[in-house]
């Protein structure tokens, strides 16, 4: 399976993991929200390719992961790990700066992922295509987030 597709597949996992998603068209507007450029048609394919059922919820029906497939259990940094494991990631310093290039379509996914393991060396991320920056206040916090980066993408 292709890189984007199966990042887009873990951020749909995400998502309906989170939040009533109704329709295909709200499902995609989630994954726009989240830097992935979709069409119906590709949702429709994904939401196929998945196993994705309706189920009653609140008077009305809402996408779920079928049984045995839902990751809500997984800690931030288990869904980061999961998220980047084994993408080709360039990771370099440039101040306090960390950049990290990865495959286009992914940057955005990257830093929410990130972002959501509310690390204390982390200032702030900010995600394009396929680059993210993320600031620190200090050197020593940049090289134990970028090791600790480097070892998840790694395992």
């Amino acid at each position: 399976m292709e890189v984007i597709k199966q990042l887009r597949h873990r951020q749909i996992r995400d998502i309906v993991g989170r939040q009533p998603i109704r329709t295909q068209h709200e499902l995609a507007a989630a994954l726009r929200e989240r830097g992935f450029r979709v069409t119906q048609a590709t949702v429709s394919r994904d939401i196929g390719e998945m196993g994705l059922v309706k189920a009653n919820h609140d008077g009305g029906t809402v996408y779920e992961l079928p049984i045995g497939t839902a990751d809500a259990e997984a800690s931030p940094e288990q869904k980061l790990r999961d998220l980047i494991a084994g993408l080709p990631l360039d990771i370099r310093e440039a101040g306090m700066l960390l950049v990290i290039r990865a495959v286009p379509g992914s940057a955005h996914a990257i830093a929410a992922a990130l972002d959501r393991c509310h690390w204390p060396e982390v200032v702030g991320s900010l995600a394009g295509d396929d680059t993210l920056f993320v600031a620190f206040s200090d050197s020593a916090s940049l090289r134990r987030i970028s090791d600790k980066i480097e070892r998840l993408a790694t395992v």
